[in-house]
């Protein structure tokens, strides 16, 4: 642990295998370090064009800070990249991913809560649906080859 910031117990940064990858600022208020990424390593990363990162941007999905020219990504915005690339491959559309973050970021009320299971809920059922839809396709074309290869 680092000695000198406040009374959190954080991980010694200097043993992260990312020191020397990305970059640590100053945290606000404080002497530790807060973990830093630039939008080069987070394409890299995730294996997506910078291009993309910034379009999730400019919809409001991530909210990076500034030095200038240059985009600083916290820690909080690499995991909501990681939401976006996962709820996309799971069919959700980014106006749901929207929908999604922001009941999550504001204060949840009981009827925000059961929104949001209700988006869940939906996607949940549509998932059920295509998968289903998949099966019965697999299992056609399982049928098909058994009947071509018995020729």
């Amino acid at each position: 642990m680092i000695a000198g910031c406040s009374d959190r117990l954080i991980p010694d940064i200097r043993r992260d295998s990312c020191w020397a990858s990305s970059s640590y600022e100053p945290s606000p208020g404080g002497d530790c370090k807060v973990e830093t990424f630039k939008i080069s390593e987070l394409a890299k990363e995730f294996d997506i064009t910078t291009r993309s990162i910034r379009f999730y941007e400019d919809i409001g999905l991530l909210h990076p800070s500034r030095n200038g020219n240059t985009r600083i990504y916290k820690s909080r915005d690499k995991i909501r990249l990681k939401l976006i690339l996962r709820g996309k491959r799971l069919g959700f559309a980014l106006a749901e991913i929207r929908e999604l973050f922001e009941l999550y970021d504001t204060n949840q009320s009981h009827t925000q809560l059961n929104e949001m299971l209700r988006i869940i809920d939906d996607k949940q059922a549509t998932l059920q649906r295509q998968l289903d839809d998949i099966n019965v396709v697999l299992n056609e074309l399982k049928v098909a080859k058994h009947v071509a290869t018995k020729r």
